[in-house]
């Protein structure tokens, strides 16, 4: 009877202590798996802080006309590795396109910095290969606001038939003089211009250049 009441008592002890050890790894587990998610949540806002780092840097950087291609790509691709929870290819993909918008930025005001004041006094540019009406309104020696292209646009009505169509070697006059009705009316008509197409002169320019 002893044996048996031992046994009995054994097993009740067993119980116990097991039912213990479960109680007390439960909150180990919970905590472990809180802590992970709390990394996992600062991990994806430090991946969308640095891209929006990046676009506001590649923002000054398209502003200024000084943009480079590469760096829209790299934003992207930092935009896809952070919806397949790569937070550390994100984070490592934005800051190589807000690095290369910064430098892309630093280089362009450099070479306005060399031109001097004379340069950007200057009441006429050359365009180059790869402008548009919206870039070189853009650049820091010409206007610095690309939603003032209208402007150029109406200086040079007798070389541009078709507003998004420009070639290199043409030299384009550009209004020093324009007075602040003037820009006004050629931002709201950059901003609302509505659909375009390349060789086509649109009805909204045309009314544009008649005002």
């Amino acid at each position: 009877m002893k044996i048996k009441n031992m046994l009995k008592y054994s097993g009740l002890a067993a119980l116990v202590l097991t039912v213990a050890v479960g109680c007390a790894s439960a909150p180990k587990e919970e905590a472990a798996e809180s802590t992970a998610t709390q990394e996992t949540a600062a991990s994806s806002m430090e991946a969308q802080n640095a891209i929006n780092e990046a676009k506001l840097a590649a923002e000054k950087a398209q502003a200024a006309g000084a943009a480079w291609r590469d760096t829209d790509g790299l934003i992207k691709q930092a935009e896809e590795a952070m919806k397949a929870g790569d937070y550390a290819k994100a984070i490592a993909l934005a800051e190589e396109a807000r690095r290369q918008a910064e430098a892309a930025l630093a280089q362009h005001e450099a070479e306005m910095a060399k031109m001097g004041a004379a340069g950007s006094a200057s009441s006429s540019y050359e365009v180059v290969r790869g402008d548009s009406l919206w870039r070189i309104s853009g650049k820091s020696e010409i206007y610095g606001n690309p939603y003032q292209w209208p402007l150029i646009y109406k200086a040079n009505r007798d070389k541009i038939k078709d507003a998004d169509l420009i070639y290199p070697g043409q030299m384009l006059a550009i209004d020093r003089a324009a007075s602040s009705a003037d820009v006004a009316a050629a931002v709201n008509h950059a901003k609302t211009r509505g659909a375009w197409s390349l060789g086509v002169v649109e009805e909204s320019d045309k009314a544009y250049l008649a005002k």
